[in-house]
C-alpha cells in the first residue's frame, strides 16, 4: 500500500476542513467523495486494479485513523484491526470493511461509550462497516470453534492501537494452539466442495460469481490460507519458495487474479453495491468497460465471456495442482507407501498415478496421451500425482504437427474412445490439464467460448464434453426407466465410440461465422483421415456432425403427422444404423444444452419421429404411405371403438363429412372416437366445449391435450391463446381445423408454463376450462388480459424478431417461421395481427428456447387459400416486426419473402 497519497488523502487539508466545522461528518464525507472520483478516475485511464484495490485500503486506513483518534482511548488496552479482505489491505469500492476491535481483557463496559461513539461515527459518514469487538480470550474461543473466525484472524493487521495487542491473539490463536495445518486443509478442502457444489461445480455458469464460483478468487484465496496455516506466509510468490508453484504458473495465477480483480471492480462501479455476481445487466457494459468490441463472429460480450472463462479454468486447473501438492505435503507426508509399477513410464502412489521419472514426456512424449488412456482402463485410479499434472502441463509444448500425426498418439487417442469406463472424466481431465486443445487445435478455438443466450448455458467445450457424458450415461442399466428408446438405442450401436467422436466434432465449428455443421463436417473428416479410420466410419461420423440438429429441428418445428415431412426426414436418414446413431446424439445433445430442455414432451416429439422414420425405412423409402390410406386406417379404427360404445355409424359419419382430410391425418384414432363420442353428445346451446385430458399416446406423452369444439369466430385463435397465456400454459403443439359447418375443431398440447406436466390435477383442470369458457364467451375481453411481468434475465435479450413467409410447395398453406425474444403474450400479440389480416391458423409448432421463441405457423387467407400476394405477405412480416420489436425494445430486423 502506498505510503502517502495526497491526491487521494491530503491530511492537512482535511485538518483544515475539520476545523472549520461544527460536525465531523461532513468532513469525512467530502473526504470519501473525492477518494471515490480519484479512484474511478485511475480504474478509467488503466490504473492496475491491484494498485486501485490497495489504494482504497489505504485511504479507509486514513480515515479510521482519524475517526479513532478523535476519541480519548489513554493507554488502554485497546486496539483496531482490519480482518478478511481489508486485512489482507484488498478494497473494491462497495466492499465491507471488517473491523475487529480488539481488547486485552474482556471487560467491555469499560470502553461501551467511546466504542459506541466510534462506529456510529463510521455508519453516519457513509461506510459500510462489519465489526466485532472481542478481547484477546474471546477470540481464541470464537476461532477454535468457527473456521470463518480463524480465517478472518489470520488475516489481521493493525489499524490503531498498540501491536503488542494483536502479537497476543495471533499466540493464542497460533497453529500451535488450535486448527494445526491437517485440520485446517481438511476443513478448507470441504468447504470448497460445498462451495464449488452451490455453482454446480462448473466454471461455466451464465452468471457466474466472479469471487465464489470455481475458479474464482476465493480459490485462490484458499490456497493462500492453507499456506498461511502451514508455512507461515501468506502471498503468491512464498508458494513458489516452497515449490508448490513455478515461477510461470505464479505469474499466471498473479495475472489471473488481476483480470478477476479488475471485473470485480467493475462490478462494483456498475451495481452501486457490493455485487461478485456477472449478471447478464452487467455483461455487456463490462465488456465495453474493458475495451472489448464485436466483430463478424462474435459480439463483444462473447468475447469477453470467452476471456473470463478461459482465466477462470486456468485458475481452477492451478488450484487442483497446489490442492493436490498439499493433500501430499499434508496429509500424506507421514503414511507414504512403496509405488506399484503399470509400465516403465508410470507407477501408482497412494492410488494416484505419476510418472517413474521426471523425463517421461521429455523421452517418451506418446505418454502425454498415454496416461488418459491409462486412467481410463484402470477406474480404480484415483487421480493424477500433483507433481505429473505440472508435468504434464510443463511438456505440452511437445504437442505440434508431428506430435499430431505420429501413429502412436492416433492409435492411442482412438483407443480413449474405445474405452468401457472413463471417457469422458479422462477427456474432461485432457481439457482441464491443457492437453486436449493442442493435440485438436480446432477444439481449442472453442475453450470458453460463451454463446450470450440462455438456451446454451455452457461454454461449447463444456457442452461438447457434457454431451459425451450423456451419452455414457445411456449405456448405464439405471437410466433405463428415463430414457427407455435411447438407453436400448445406444446399446445396440455396432460401434458406440464414432457416436463420441462425432459428438467430439459436432459444435466445433462454433464462433467462425458460417454453418457450424458443415464447418464441423470438413473438421470431422480431417480428424478421421489423420487417424486413419476406415472409410465408412469416416462417413459416417462426417454425416452425424453435418445432420445433427436434423432431428431435433424436423420434431420441434415440422408436422410429424404429415406423411410426406416422416417420408422426407427417412431418406435424410437412409438406413436404420443412421437413425439409430442420430437419436442417440439427439437426446444427448438436448440433455447437455440444458437441463431444463428435456421434458416428456420433446422426448415423446423424438421418439415419435424416430418411430415413423423406423416404419417408413422398413416398408421402403420406394413405398410412401399414402395419405387416402392413412386417412381409411384411422376412419376404420374410430368406428369400431365408437360402435362399441353405442354410437351410431351413420352419425358420426355425417359429423366427419364436415372436417376435411387434415383432420384425420392429424389425429389418432382414438382421440376421432373421443372427439366424435363428446360432440355427438354435446348440448347445442352456445357454449363450447372443452375436453381435458393428459394424453395417453406416446406421441403426446407428457403434455396435456385441450379440445375445443365451438362455433367459428374470426378471433378464436387469438382469444385462445391470449386466455391460456393467463392462465399460465406453454403451447407446444396447435391443430385447428374449421368444418364446413362452420364450427372449429381446435386441438392444442400444452404444458405447463414452468415445463412441467399438468397431470391430472381436476382443481387445475376445472381453473383452465372454466377459463376458455368465460374467454371465449366473452371475445372482446382477451387485449386486455396479459399481464405477466418479463423476467430479469429475459429483459437482456431484446434482440430483433425474424419473420419468414413462404408458400408449402406440397400442402396449399404458407408458412409463417417466427423467431422473437421470449415474452409474455407474445403468441396473443401474433393472434391478434393475424386476426387483423384474415388470416386462418391451420396448424402450429411453438418452441422455447432458453430467451427465444422459434414458432412456425401454418396459415390460409380469409378464402382459405396460401398467401399468393406479395404485398400482403410483407405489410403480415412488417405488422409482426413492428409489434413484437415494440413489445421487447428491440430494432427492426430485414425481412424475407418466398412465394
Amino acid at each position: 500500500m502506498p505510503q502517502v497519497d495526497p491526491e487521494l488523502f491530503d491530511r492537512g487539508q482535511f485538518q483544515a476542513e475539520l476545523a472549520l466545522k461544527n460536525s465531523p461528518i461532513a468532513a469525512f464525507k467530502k473526504a470519501i467523495r473525492k477518494a471515490n472520483q480519484v479512484l474511478d478516475e485511475r480504474f478509467s485511464t488503466g490504473r492496475s486494479t491491484r494498485r486501485l484495490v490497495e489504494d482504497r485500503a489505504w485511504f479507509i486506513d486514513q480515515i479510521l485513523i482519524e475517526a479513532w483518534q478523535r476519541l480519548a482511548w489513554g493507554e488502554a488496552e485497546i486496539a483496531l484491526l482490519a480482518v478478511g479482505g481489508y486485512g489482507r489491505g484488498e478494497l473494491h469500492p462497495h466492499s465491507d470493511i471488517d473491523l475487529l476491535i480488539l481488547l486485552g481483557h474482556e471487560d467491555q463496559e469499560t470502553y461501551r461509550e467511546p466504542i459506541e461513539e466510534f462506529l456510529t461515527l463510521l455508519w453516519d459518514i457513509g461506510l459500510a462497516v462489519g465489526q466485532s469487538v472481542r478481547s484477546v480470550q474471546e477470540c481464541a474461543e470464537e476461532a477454535r470453534a468457527d473456521l470463518t473466525v480463524i480465517t478472518n484472524l489470520m488475516e489481521c493487521r493493525t489499524i490503531a492501537g498498540p501491536e503488542s495487542l494483536r502479537q497476543r491473539m495471533l499466540e493464542v490463536t497460533s497453529v500451535q494452539q488450535m486448527w494445526p495445518s491437517r485440520e485446517f486443509f481438511l476443513a478448507k478442502r470441504d468447504e470448497q466442495t460445498i462451495r464449488h457444489a452451490k455453482y454446480n461445480d462448473t466454471e461455466y455458469n451464465l452468471e457466474p460469481n466472479v469471487k465464489g464460483s470455481p475458479g474464482g478468487l476465493r480459490d485462490i484465496q484458499t490456497l493462500l490460507w492453507v499456506a498461511r496455516r502451514h508455512f507461515g506466509t501468506l502471498n503468491l510468490h512464498a508458494l513458489v519458495g516452497q515449490g508448490f508453484l513455478t515461477e510461470s504458473e505464479c505469474a499466471l495465477l498473479a495475472s489471473s487474479q488481476e483480470f478477476l480483480w479488475k471485473v470485480r471492480y467493475a462490478l462494483h462501479m456498475l451495481a452501486g453495491r457490493p455485487e461478485d455476481r456477472l449478471l447478464f445487466d452487467h455483461q455487456r457494459r463490462i465488456a465495453g468497460l474493458l475495451g472489448y468490441e464485436d466483430s463478424d463472429a462474435k459480439l463483444a460480450v462473447e468475447r469477453f465471456m470467452q476471456k473470463y472463462y478461459r482465466v477462470v479454468m486456468d485458475i481452477a486447473q492451478l488450484n487442483d495442482v497446489v490442492m493436490q501438492h498439499f493433500k501430499e505435503a499434508i496429509l500424506r507426508s507421514d503414511t507414504e507407501e512403496p509405488a506399484q509399477p503399470i509400465n516403465s513410464r508410470f507407477q501408482l502412489r497412494d492410488g494416484y498415478i505419476e510418472v517413474t521419472h521426471s523425463d517421461v514426456f521429455k523421452r517418451t512424449p506418446f505418454a502425454l496421451i498415454e496416461i488418459f488412456v491409462l486412467l481410463a482402463q484402470h477406474p480404480e485410479i484415483k487421480g493424477v500425482c500433483a507433481g505429473t499434472i505440472r508435468l504434464l502441463r510443463d511438456h505440452r509444448y511437445l504437442i505440434n504437427d508431428e506430435f499430431r500425426h505420429d501413429i502412436r498418439n492416433t492409435s492411442l487417442f482412438i483407443e480413449l474412445f474405445k474405452s468401457r469406463e472413463g471417457i469422458h472424466r479422462n477427456l474432461r481431465r485432457m481439457n482441464r490439464y491443457g492437453i486436449l486443445g493442442l493435440y485438436l487445435p480446432e477444439f481449442g478455438q472453442i475453450i470458453g467460448q460463451m454463446q450470450h443466450d440462455l438456451f446454451h448455458i455452457y461454454t461449447v467445450d463444456a457442452h461438447t464434453l457434457n454431451l459425451i457424458k450423456h451419452l455414457r450415461k445411456l449405456n448405464r442399466p439405471e437410466m433405463t426407466e428415463k430414457y427407455p428408446l435411447a438407453t436400448r438405442v445406444m446399446n445396440k450401436l455396432p460401434k458406440p465410440e464414432l457416436i463420441y467422436i462425432a459428438g467430439l466434432y459436432h459444435d466445433i465449428g462454433k464462433g467462425r461465422g458460417g454453418d457450424h455443421s458443415e464447418l464441423g463436417a470438413v473438421d470431422a473428416e480431417a480428424f478421421c483421415r489423420r487417424h486413419q479410420l476406415p472409410e465408412w466410419d469416416t462417413q459416417l461420423i462426417c454425416w452425424l456432425v453435418r445432420h445433427h440438429l436434423a432431428m431435433s429441428t424436423t420434431a420441434q418445428r415440422k408436422d410429424l403427422s404429415d406423411p410426406l415431412v416422416i417420408h422426407d426426414f427417412a431418406q435424410t436418414m437412409g438406413d436404420q444404423v443412421h437413425l439409430d446413431y442420430l437419436y442417440a446424439l439427439t437426446v444427448a445433445d438436448i440433455n447437455a444444452t440444458n437441463p431444463n430442455l428435456w421434458n416428456s414432451w420433446r422426448a415423446s416429439l423424438l421418439r415419435q419421429l424416430y418411430t415413423e422414420a423406423k416404419r417408413a425405412l422398413r416398408r421402403g423409402l420406394e413405398n410412401p404411405v399414402e395419405r387416402e390410406e392413412q386417412i381409411r386406417q384411422t376412419q376404420a379404427s374410430a368406428i369400431d371403438t365408437l360402435v362399441r360404445n353405442g354410437i351410431d355409424q351413420d352419425d358420426a359419419e355425417q359429423l366427419w363429412n364436415q372436417l376435411g382430410d387434415d383432420y384425420f391425418l392429424r389425429h389418432t384414432s382414438s382421440d376421432v372416437a373421443w372427439h366424435t363420442e363428446a360432440i355427438l353428445s354435446h348440448p347445442n346451446n352456445g357454449e363450447p366445449l372443452i375436453l381435458i385430458k393428459e394424453t395417453t399416446q406416446r406421441e403426446f406423452e407428457g403434455g396435456t391435450q385441450i379440445f375445443i369444439y365451438a362455433q367459428d369466430q374470426h378471433d378464436f385463435f387469438a382469444v385462445t391463446v391470449a386466455a391460456m397465456d393467463q392462465l399460465n400454459l406453454s403451447i407446444q403443439d396447435a391443430r385447428i381445423i374449421t368444418s364446413t359447418s362452420q364450427f372449429t375443431l381446435d386441438t392444442y398440447i400444452v404444458l405447463d408454463a414452468d415445463g412441467g406436466s399438468i397431470g391430472n390435477h381436476p382443481a387445475r383442470i376445472q381453473e383452465i376450462r372454466s377459463g376458455l369458457v368465460q374467454a371465449l364467451k366473452n371475445p372482446e375481453d382477451y387485449p386486455n388480459i396479459i399481464n405477466r411481468r418479463v423476467t430479469r434475465q429475459l429483459k437482456h435479450f431484446a434482440f430483433a424478431p425474424q419473420v419468414n413467409i413462404y408458400t408449402d410447395a406440397q400442402r396449399a398453406v404458407s408458412l409463417i417461421e417466427l423467431t422473437a425474444p421470449d415474452r409474455p403474450g407474445l403468441l396473443a400479440r401474433v393472434g391478434h395481427i393475424f386476426l387483423d389480416f384474415d388470416l386462418s391458423v391451420q396448424n402450429a409448432k411453438i418452441a422455447t428456447l432458453g430467451e427465444r421463441v422459434e414458432d412456425v405457423f401454418y396459415v390460409t387467407d380469409a378464402q382459405g387459400h396460401p398467401l399468393s400476394d406479395p404485398k400482403l405477405c410483407e405489410q403480415v412480416q412488417q405488422a409482426l416486426i413492428k409489434n413484437l420489436s415494440e413489445a421487447n425494445g428491440a430494432e427492426t430486423a430485414p425481412l424475407r419473402i418466398s412465394i
